[in-house]
């Protein structure tokens, strides 16, 4: 436990530069200590200091920071109210309602964009009301979290609210509107929809694309076909994407033609839309990706191969274990329980005891020739997802190394890791499974064992 005591001396620092920078320092910490110094300082005389001890109160979410962060939001400058509304936001707290409604005209915008988010994390039905007010704003931005929250709400009333704003004069509230009403699956947005597709305009059909597929109306497809040939590449990997998903006629034809495509987040869009719309005859061409030089296709083509059930690629997936990027040994680990294959249970747990239970843990996906690599969140769903697999193999239940492992990897995780949700691969989670916890994890994957149970 890291001590404290210098960045909580410092929040009493006569520079005010020195008072900001231990708040800021506190608030990555995240440490519970500190929130009575951090609420004492909530008045400083300097509203960058004030700004940045808001910030972290929400940061470290006690409840009983609520009031004192509630009070910024009557803070004289805006920068410290808008910090105060986002930091309810983190609270989620229904008794913040009066406080964050009497500041829905705030005259500055972006404390009313702020305001705009906490309502939609509190959700309830007076909540709503106030970001119905909220769609009418004259700043984009205030209309698009108004949008977003409504769109948490998922039912019919708010549908028929952010329907409309798929006409709105700012692209980034159509968009926010497209991935509202395709997340809800409104049919009754398909026709606006595909008429946003019309436009020459890309930036937002990607969004559109998505919509679509997740609606899933065939009425979609002439327009889903003629955006898959689409010279932006963002574009058309949406467009394959969403084929797959709403399992389209021409969804197979399309994928297979696209796995050369010359981009590669479209290969890798085609790989995976196989294993929702591809056969066994497909494999051959599946195979072929594991061996591109970037890591998306190899990573959809993976997933591919699990989702249709090819236990005969099982030996060549186990190879993958070993791939140079999170994202492809996360495929694998998947595919490889998804296949029932106990010929990688000496592989699943070696990696059982040398991945960490870090939900936190982001690193570069490695791109062979791309400047800007993507973002990965894969290394910190190796553990939960082979736990997940081992428990899944033929013979789990039944394997003495496979139980003393998952055992006594059980014994080390604390009450805290047990009690969090998993974090699993894609394919698990499209599946809307129940949430659950680690500790369900493992009780699954080790049928009728005990804390206590010894081999």
């Amino acid at each position: 436990m890291p001590d404290l005591g210098p960045l909580l001396v410092a929040l009493s620092d006569p520079v005010a530069g020195v008072r900001q920078t231990a708040a800021i320092a506190l608030g990555i910490l995240k440490d519970v200590r500190a929130c009575s110094t951090l609420a004492a300082t909530a008045q400083d005389p300097d509203p960058a200091v004030r700004a940045s001890v808001v910030d972290a109160l929400g940061a470290i979410g006690r409840p009983e920071s609520r009031p004192t962060v509630e009070h910024a939001l009557a803070d004289p400058e805006a920068s410290v109210r808008a910090k105060a509304a986002y930091a309810l936001a983190t609270f989620a707290d229904a008794r913040s309602l009066p406080v964050l409604s009497a500041r829905a005209d705030d005259p500055d915008r972006e404390v009313r964009r702020a305001v705009a988010t906490a309502l939609g994390r509190i959700g309830t039905e007076p909540a709503l009301e106030v970001l119905g007010r909220l769609l009418s704003d004259a700043y984009d931005r205030v209309r698009r979290e108004a949008v977003l929250g409504l769109g948490r709400a998922a039912g019919a009333a708010a549908l028929d609210r952010v329907r409309p704003l798929l006409h709105d004069p700012a692209r980034r509230v159509r968009v926010a509107a497209a991935v509202v009403v395709g997340r809800s699956r409104d049919r009754a947005s398909v026709a606006p929809l595909l008429a946003l597709l019309e436009r020459r305009e890309t930036w937002e059909k990607p969004a559109v694309l998505v919509a679509l597929g997740r609606i899933g109306d065939p009425a979609a497809v002439p327009a889903l076909l003629l955006e898959a040939k689409n010279p932006a590449h963002w574009v058309r990997v949406c467009a394959v994407h969403a084929l797959g998903e709403m399992r389209a006629a021409p969804a197979r034809s399309v994928a297979r033609a696209h796995l050369d495509d010359p981009a590669w987040s479209v290969r890798g869009a085609a790989a995976a839309a196989l294993g929702a719309v591809g056969t066994a005859d497909d494999l051959p061409a599946l195979l072929a990706i594991l061996r591109d030089e970037h890591p998306w296709p190899r990573r959809g083509a993976t997933y591919a191969i699990g989702a249709l059930g090819l236990t005969e690629a099982a030996p060549r997936i186990r190879e993958e274990l070993t791939d140079p990027a999170a994202e492809v040994r996360l495929a694998a680990v998947w595919t490889l329980g998804r296949l029932g294959d106990d010929g990688a249970r000496e592989e699943l747990v070696r990696l059982l005891y040398e991945s960490r239970p870090n939900p936190e843990e982001r690193s570069p996906l490695p791109a062979s020739s791309d400047p800007s690599p993507l973002v990965s969140d894969a290394e910190s769903r190796l553990f939960d997802a082979t736990v997940q697999a081992l428990g899944r193999l033929a013979h789990g239940a039944s394997d003495p190394l496979i139980h003393r492992a998952l055992l006594d990897v059980r014994e080390r995780l604390s009450e805290e890791d047990l009690e969090r949700r998993p974090r699993l691969p894609l394919p698990e989670i499209e599946l809307e499974r129940p949430p659950t916890t680690v500790r369900a994890l493992f009780d699954t994957a080790i049928p009728g064992s005990g804390d206590d149970e010894e081999l």
